[in-house]
């Protein structure tokens, strides 16, 4: 008896022999997850994190890095990250945008390049968004907007390309960064943290007292889109629909929820009250940390990372903050530098310690597979040189993007004063939003306006208004009315 093949499995013009479908699908749909996490995810993180004042400000800052980083992704940085050589830590510029190079199979698994430069894209837009956490509250956004270009082709690229693309230095050397511990979180807190230094703090009333959140429950709704994204930013990484993503998904969330229990324990213990914010902070680092090794480690090994993930960071931020010089001088609003950098180098170093050699088999899937092993298990297989020699390649990797960013994101931020300031005005830095974009997130309606109802003027747009009670008490209740 001859079985037939269902009509939905036929191979055509448009599903090609060696497409498959189940993992097309995933890959969309994990690339979709991530940039949900972007937008709106950190987008309704940082405007409701920030201070009133800088809410629509930094809001735009993360809406505009997605999609200027779309827009270079497909010209020029894709196939600078995971094209055809052109040095050893490079690939050539080119575009992304024919049919013939769109269509066929990507470099890595079965479904077509347009998937690849999809999923490959949202990570690179998540990237300058987790910059510009360090940025919040005095840059100058037309100096943003030029930023945002110049690092993703001169730093991102060379990153990328180096550890995740098959030619690259560090790939064929070993490096275990399963989805982007070091591409992603090293290289935002770095350059974060040096973009910082460059630009300068906020202004002393702005940094007094934050956070507290301009709105708690809409901070909890940016963080939920965040942690449940990572669904996709790890599980995808396989680019198959395998039990490796299964695995790597699963080790993501319950790193991420051990982290979170550590770092409010440690709240509650050291400071005596448990922390909202806290807790979002420990989520994050948390996620970080898994995310260089999330598909080959053992669950065990997930459940320790995450005990780390919330206390090494704590300590730095919390105790360790204050008492280091350059740390203090350095205004990084979101703590990008504790949570991505200090998280993804934590997060690096254990994949060394912890990669299981079946794993990293089943991940990796080249020939040369057993030279992705974990210390722990060299030293228990008796392979302890190649387990040493791990290490040092993770160690070596957190160098690399360590040197890289300081010294790209430096040669950036001094180009761009050359023709824009960095910072904004005093005025600017005084008002907030209203001058620097003439619209406002939080807004109240004077009785002048009530008369005439909500308007919009060429100067300034308002989110939404509200009417003016006449009683004094009900003036107080509408005064701290937030946007939810």
């Amino acid at each position: 008896m001859v079985m037939e093949i269902p009509a939905n499995l036929i191979p055509d013009e448009a599903s090609p022999e060696w497409m498959n479908k189940a993992d097309n699908a995933w890959q969309l749909t994990a690339a979709t997850l991530v940039g949900l996490q972007s937008i709106p995810g950190l987008v309704i993180l940082y405007g409701s994190m920030v201070k009133k004042k800088w809410a629509v400000n930094s809001a735009f800052m993360a809406f505009y890095a997605f999609a200027a980083v779309l827009v270079c992704w497909v010209g020029w940085g894709f196939r600078m990250s995971f094209g055809e050589k052109l040095v050893v830590f490079l690939g050539k510029p080119a575009v992304a945008l024919d049919e013939k190079f769109l269509l066929g199979q990507a470099f890595l698994g079965l479904f077509p390049t347009a998937t690849m430069v999809f999923y490959h894209g949202m990570f690179a837009g998540l990237t300058l968004i987790l910059v510009a956490g360090a940025l919040l509250g005095r840059m100058n956004f037309v100096a943003w907007m030029l930023f945002v270009p110049l690092w993703v082709t001169f730093s991102y690229t060379v990153v990328a390309f180096s550890i995740w693309c098959p030619d690259g230095w560090l790939a064929k050397l070993g490096v275990i960064d399963y989805a982007g511990g070091f591409v992603v979180h090293l290289s935002a807190g770095v350059a974060g943290f040096t973009a910082a230094f460059w630009v300068g703090p906020r202004t002393e009333k702005d940094r007094e007292r934050f956070p507290p959140p301009n709105n708690m429950i809409l901070m909890l709704a940016g963080a939920g889109l965040l942690w449940m994204g990572w669904s996709g930013f790890n599980g995808g990484d396989p680019y198959v629909a395998s039990a490796v993503a299964s695995l790597a998904v699963l080790n993501t969330h319950v790193c991420a929820a051990t982290s979170l229990l550590m770092w409010v324990i440690l709240d509650t213990v050291f400071s005596g009250k448990p922390s909202l914010v806290g807790a979002v902070q420990g989520m994050i680092t948390g996620l970080v940390c898994i995310t260089p090794a999330a598909g080959v480690v053992q669950g065990w090994a997930a459940i320790i990372m995450g005990m780390i993930s919330g206390s090494v960071p704590w300590y730095t931020m919390m105790v360790l903050h204050d008492k280091v010089k350059i740390l203090r001088h350095v205004d990084d609003p979101m703590a990008v530098f504790h949570t991505h950098a200090i998280a993804g180098s934590l997060g690096g170093i254990l994949a060394g310690l912890f990669a299981t050699p079946k794993l990293s088999r089943i991940f990796f899937m080249v020939s040369d597979w057993d030279k992705y092993i974990g210390l722990l298990y060299g030293l228990q297989s008796g392979r302890t040189s190649a387990g040493f020699r791990q290490m040092g390649l993770q160690l070596g990797g957190i160098l690399f993007v360590i040197v890289v960013n300081v010294v790209v994101t430096s040669l950036i931020c001094l180009f761009i004063q050359l023709f824009v300031p960095l910072r904004l005005n005093d005025d600017e830095l005084e008002i907030g939003d209203g001058a620097v974009h003439g619209e406002e997130a939080f807004v109240l309606i004077d009785g002048e306006k009530r008369s005439e109802g909500f308007e919009i003027n060429a100067k300034r747009n308002m989110a939404f208004d509200v009417e003016e009670y006449s009683s004094v008490a009900s003036r107080s209740i509408v005064s701290e009315l937030q946007l939810v």
